[in-house]
């Protein structure tokens, strides 16, 4: 079939997903979403979406990506320091959209009269509690169709975290549905054209409604393309609730190591490190030997912390209740750590160097100049520190499940009890993190204090390796290994 530019089309024609064989159609002319709505042309030159979608064919890339965080409906949102895009685009019952490296196309008319009040995006109608809750202030629907598509991802296989609430109805709506069996929101699922949920009910697997509920799945992608679709099936009801898929975020993360960053910023990073970390034992000398140029030091080291960000002592003390004891959850060498929450609601881990260490201006200054050129899925992440007054701090991100340490050996009240598939990936996480720094980090580093209470774990119970205090870079020159006792 020939599909004509001077068809005459009535307002939000659907031609989506049908074999038209056009050459370079755009995705959406006026109010005509043409989303897949050809075959797929086998292109002389590389595209990140040839394979795919041919409407996104001339789609050319700045740089890869390797993970997308979308806020399905809503603003843009910070969680645990990872920053979901808004999505708050305009839907219509045949419509598409595109940013810099994700589209989302829409089709489907409802036909009940509820659509003025609700429209394509809906708000969260709950007073339960949610974890994540600003991920679940708003949902993103459709009557019928629903994909989202991501595009310059680097080739590899992914893990695909799909969020979901049932925020348009109250507790009491939802328990007379329940008493009557009525209304019913059933939908099937699909990564990369594969069918991997079908009747997903969100009430069902939430167990309510204003619960979260995640569903993970693993996707391949071998150009550059990622294509998840929601797609309403006919077994839902066309009443309340509305039939139609219903998803409130979605979550896109490596299942591979990726690759160190060659940008101009990360090269300026990782000389800086180096330099840093060259004068430590200078400055150090400096700062102890010689107490009335202690201001001008700390002047040095706020410029170090630049590099990585700098909080006052007034933004720290506010995230942890003036360093409350019930804040307090752990206790090292280097000092105390407690638990905080940042302005924007960023949970962190504020490390206090201990007046009583010895060693603590080295570790300080080492473990800054050491982390902020290394990024790497396993290995904790510095977000900041804070220099002021007689207080050295160090900020991270907060680690759920404390340290392996704690988990294995600690309070019965804390103990997890892992099994063999759990203790096998964070065993085959810590090697990946130390190959990093060993390896495949631009710096190569030996940590030189790998224990227990050094493995921090997340939610998910993956392993991140922390405490860069001892950490040294390795000289390739040198053949002979130190024998020198550092650690415990």
């Amino acid at each position: 079939m020939r599909f004509w530019k001077r068809l005459t089309v009535s307002l939000c024609s659907d031609l989506s997903y049908n074999k038209f064989t056009v050459g370079d159609l755009e995705c959406q002319e006026g109010s005509v979403n043409l989303f897949a709505s050809s075959e797929v042309e086998k292109a002389a030159s590389y595209s990140a979406t040839s394979g795919f979608v041919s409407c996104l064919h001339s789609h050319r890339c700045t740089k890869n990506r390797y993970n997308l965080f979308i806020n399905c409906g809503g603003n843009k949102a910070k969680i645990r320091g990872t920053t979901y895009e808004d999505d708050l685009w305009e839907a219509t019952p045949s419509s598409f959209f595109r940013s810099d490296y994700w589209a989302c196309s829409s089709t489907g008319h409802f036909t009940d009269c509820n659509i003025a009040t609700y429209g394509y995006t809906v708000k969260n109608t709950s007073i339960l509690p949610m974890n994540n809750a600003q991920l679940y202030m708003t949902a993103r629907r459709s009557a019928i169709s629903l994909t989202y598509y991501g595009f310059c991802l680097m080739n590899g296989s992914y893990n695909v975290t799909l969020h979901f609430a049932e925020i348009m109805f109250t507790d009491d709506k939802y328990l007379v549905l329940a008493n009557q069996s009525l209304g019913r929101r059933a939908f099937n699922i699909y990564i990369q054209g594969k069918l991997v949920w079908k009747d997903f009910n969100i009430m069902i697997e939430a167990g309510g409604v204003g619960k979260e509920v995640k569903r993970s799945f693993t996707a391949n992608v071998t150009k550059g393309a990622l294509e998840i679709r929601f797609y309403w099936a006919g077994k839902g009801t066309t009443a309340i609730p509305d039939y139609g898929p219903l998803i409130s975020a979605i979550s896109v993360d490596p299942g591979f190591d990726p690759p160190a960053s060659k940008s101009a910023g990360t090269v300026a990073g990782i000389l800086a490190a180096i330099v840093f970390v060259v004068f430590v034992i200078p400055v150090v000398l400096w700062w102890r030997g010689c107490l009335g140029r202690k201001d001008k030091m700390a002047q040095d080291l706020r410029g170090l912390a630049l590099q990585i960000g700098l909080f006052t002592l007034r933004q720290i003390k506010a995230a942890t209740n003036n360093f409350d004891a019930a804040n307090k959850i752990g206790e090292g060498g280097f000092g105390s750590v407690y638990k905080g929450f940042l302005s924007d609601g960023t949970t962190i881990a504020v490390k206090q160097l201990s007046s009583k260490s010895q060693q603590g201006n080295r570790e300080f200054l080492t473990e800054i100049g050491t982390i902020s050129a290394l990024q790497h899925p396993h290995l904790v992440k510095l977000y900041g520190c804070c220099i002021e007054g007689n207080q050295l701090l160090l900020v991270y991100e907060y680690m759920e499940n404390n340290s392996l340490a704690r988990a294995l050996f600690g309070p019965e009240e804390f103990q997890l009890k892992l099994d063999w598939r759990t203790r096998h990936k964070i065993c085959l996480g810590i090697a990946r993190g130390l190959a990093y720094l060993h390896e495949e980090s631009r710096l190569k580093i030996v940590h030189r204090d790998i224990k227990a209470t050094n493995i921090l774990l997340d939610k998910d119970l993956n392993p991140k390796i922390s405490d860069f205090g001892l950490a040294k870079l390795d000289e390739e020159d040198n053949t002979h290994i130190s024998t020198k006792i550092a650690g415990t």
